[in-house]
């Protein structure tokens, strides 16, 4: 045999051995993967009659196609690992843009007056307490127009766990804040968890663990009041993304690890996996409350409410910051329930006293 042709034949061995190499790799990934996801507490599957999707134009249903959009649940239960019911105090809706991997992130603002189920108006955040997750995610369709079927719930021990396995975040905090953390919600937090978190002093910047973390964001009672509890709350998971996109992978493997134990979703193993293999990649482009025009005021026996200003507006102007998708119609429901809150808020395009569009809004 020549030289060449030894050459030749060595050479496809290395090649066959690589392949090999990789293919085991891929495996032992695969299974290791896997196994961690058997930790995650599998929440029941929604079909899209129980999501109550609404009549959407082919147009919109081509536009919505493009993107993984996922509703995010953070329940005050005050309780560990109960997903069932209760009103649901983080109302946030996360779209991936398929093709750019870029991630905008939605709060839904916790008092929002919408027709929450059947022919009952209410704050958004008693949907959770009606029928759980699908109740939750079926108000969301029918008010913004959207095609929501995936969800992912979380308790208190989720974001706790997830801060401290990520040695912290940084968090500039007021002395209002910390005043309201450090009497209300750091001692019931240790509570619920069994944590021993430390008070706070002054104001300042700090690198917080998992518990000041949650109590930084449930703080309400300052100005801005729940407006600014939900830019808290994405604050804090945009530091948290943050964090995670410079860790190692012994932190990314325990961070996994751990918060598998406080997370109930429907999403499936390949889903997850494939979340979890492109996290590096998503690039979050925009983090905003919603409705974006509103008033709020005290309306009989409703109480304090957010009222959009009106839905349509809002959801035409949603439409268009997740979607890109400009001229947008809304459904006939979603006409019909704008119809209904106006008639008993009083309130029209011209009654906002906030606006955050982030489609109009400028900067210095």
């Amino acid at each position: 045999m020549s030289k060449k042709r030894k050459k030749k034949s060595s050479s496809r061995k290395i090649v066959i051995f690589v392949i090999e190499l990789l293919v085991l790799v891929l495996l032992l990934v695969g299974l290791f993967v896997y196994s961690k996801l058997g930790k995650v507490e599998k929440g029941e599957d929604i079909s899209k009659e129980e999501a109550e999707i609404n009549e959407l134009s082919s147009e919109t249903q081509e536009v919505l196609s493009g993107y993984k959009c996922i509703a995010l649940y953070g329940l005050d239960n005050r309780e560990v690992g109960s997903y069932d019911g209760g009103n649901s105090d983080c109302i946030m809706v996360l779209v991936i843009n398929n093709d750019t991997k870029e991630l905008k992130i939605l709060s839904v603002y916790r008092d929002t007056y919408l027709n929450v189920y059947d022919t009952s108006y209410q704050k958004i955040n008693a949907a959770y307490s009606k029928n759980g997750v699908k109740s939750a995610i079926a108000a969301l369709n029918k008010n913004l127009d959207l095609a929501i079927t995936d969800y992912v719930c979380v308790d208190f021990n989720a974001l706790v766990a997830a801060v401290d396995l990520l040695g912290g975040i940084e968090l500039t905090l007021t002395d209002e804040e910390i005043e309201y953390m450090n009497t209300i919600y750091i001692p019931e937090i240790n509570q619920v968890t069994g944590s021993n978190s430390a008070l706070l002093t002054s104001g300042g910047t700090y690198t917080v663990d998992g518990v000041q973390a949650l109590a930084y964001a449930r703080v309400r009672y300052t100005s801005g009041d729940d407006f600014k509890r939900t830019e808290r709350q994405r604050t804090v998971l945009t530091k948290m993304l943050e964090k995670v996109k410079s860790s190692n992978i012994i932190t990314l493997n325990s961070l996994i690890d751990t918060m598998l134990e406080y997370i109930s979703t429907n999403l499936s193993s390949t889903e997850l996996i494939s979340l979890a293999t492109n996290s590096m990649n998503y690039e979050l482009t925009g983090t905003q409350g919603w409705p974006f025009e509103l008033t709020t005021g005290t309306y009989g026996s409703k109480g304090s409410l957010v009222v959009p200003c009106d839905l349509e507006t809002n959801v035409i102007e949603l439409h268009e910051y997740l979607f890109d998708e400009t001229n947008y119609s809304p459904s006939s429901t979603v006409q019909s329930v704008s119809d209904e809150i106006k008639n008993y808020t009083g309130c029209t395009t011209e009654s906002a006293t906030r606006v955050d569009n982030p489609l109009t809004a400028t900067t210095e």
